[in-house]
């Protein structure tokens, strides 16, 4: 069938391409479908737009609810909340009658596993931190730097109070040591950091905790990070059932159609479309879409398909998109073998999140939401 292009978006904003069958976009009532988007990335929005994403809007250090059991939790939320007035206030006086306090490193890590709260606590650090401050993922740093050029993004960058990254990736070399010069020269000029991180292909253990990695891979900067180690199980899993059971074909449509706003893709469509994007770009292929329905999901084949399911899975979450889909539940997604491999830790982590989605999309279901 013929086909048009529809683009959308202002020019200095972030916008995707809507590919429409000739005559007429998307019948009124219809789901949209994510495989006819194709979002463009313009690097004059990119600085702009590095802040938490909407999952974390509204936390804050208050809404963060320790374990009891863990005392790392509590610690850590303590440590935060002095870096945060650090931020603002700069280093305690010395007074007559006391030493100062000695002034913090320039950054701090946030170490745990999966589900500890990690991407809470960084988003509740840059809510406390004063302006100017940035916000964003490994990835999208990279595609800051390869958008703008290196020197470019120093220029951009230099002059805020606190830089935040969340999933420093560990299992590129290239990219780890482009980002950690650029890190050095941002702190080099007053820049203050906060991260979190990946763990290393065939480094993980248990898939835990991933700091003596972390620090050794960013070579050099390494000693301006001082690390909060976070113990605990993932809070989303916490006392909650395994994955919900994949909902029938006829719900499945019913409800995509029902939900004004809702995409509908098949899966294996959708993981082909994924391999023709940027995963930078993944996230805004979700704009204004309320709920994603997903066809005949089945685990994924090779280990390429899984790396982008994972930041699917990812800019899912961070957008709180709730999730139905037919097909295998989302514990089956990814085989044994790459559970095994090196990057479970990854998997875990994205199977821990489509199951938290999995369940908000069947809760809206239960309660006849659109």
């Amino acid at each position: 069938m013929p086909r048009r292009t529809i683009r959308t978006g202002h020019p200095d904003t972030v916008g995707f391409v809507v590919i429409s069958p000739v005559g007429g976009a998307t019948p009124a009532g219809s789901p949209v479908r994510l495989v006819d988007r194709v979002p463009e990335i313009r690097p004059g929005a990119l600085v702009a737009s590095l802040a938490p994403p909407p999952r974390f809007d509204e936390v804050r250090f208050a809404t963060y609810v320790p374990d009891p059991g863990e005392p790392s939790q509590a610690a850590a939320v303590g440590a935060l909340e002095a870096f945060a007035a650090y931020l603002r206030e700069g280093p305690p006086k010395r007074s007559f009658f006391r030493r100062a306090a000695p002034e913090p490193k320039p950054g701090v890590y946030l170490d745990g596993g999966y589900g500890v709260g990690k991407t809470h606590l960084l988003a509740s650090l840059w809510h406390a931190a004063p302006e100017p401050k940035a916000y964003c993922t490994f990835a999208e740093l990279t595609n800051l730097t390869g958008a703008l050029g290196f020197a470019e993004t120093v220029d951009a960058l230099s002059g805020h109070r606190l830089l935040a990254i969340d999933e420093f990736e560990l299992d590129d070399v290239g990219d780890t040591v482009l980002i950690s010069t650029l890190l050095r020269r941002l702190v080099d000029g007053g820049v203050r950091l906060a991260a979190t991180s990946n763990t290393l292909p065939g480094r993980l253990g248990q898939g835990r905790f991933a700091a003596e990695d972390f620090l050794r891979e960013i070579q050099g900067l390494a000693a301006h990070f001082d690390v909060l180690r976070i113990e605990g199980e993932d809070y989303r899993h916490r006392g909650l059932p395994d994955a919900p059971p994949p909902v029938s074909e006829a719900e499945l449509e019913s409800r995509a159609a029902s939900a004004p706003g809702a995409s509908l893709d098949d899966w294996a469509a959708l993981c082909r479309h994924l391999e023709s994007l940027h995963p930078v770009r993944y996230g805004d292929l979700l704009d204004g879409v309320p709920l994603v329905c997903l066809r005949d999901v089945a685990p994924v084949p090779d280990q390429a398909t899984a790396l982008r399911v994972v930041v699917l899975a990812d800019r899912l979450y961070d957008r709180d998109v709730p999730v139905l889909a037919s097909g295998v539940a989302f514990d089956r997604l990814f085989p044994e073998e790459m559970l095994a491999g090196g990057y479970r830790k990854k998997y875990l982590r994205a199977v821990s999140r489509l199951v938290a989605l999995t369940r908000e999309g069947e809760g809206l279901a239960g309660r006849g939401e659109g």
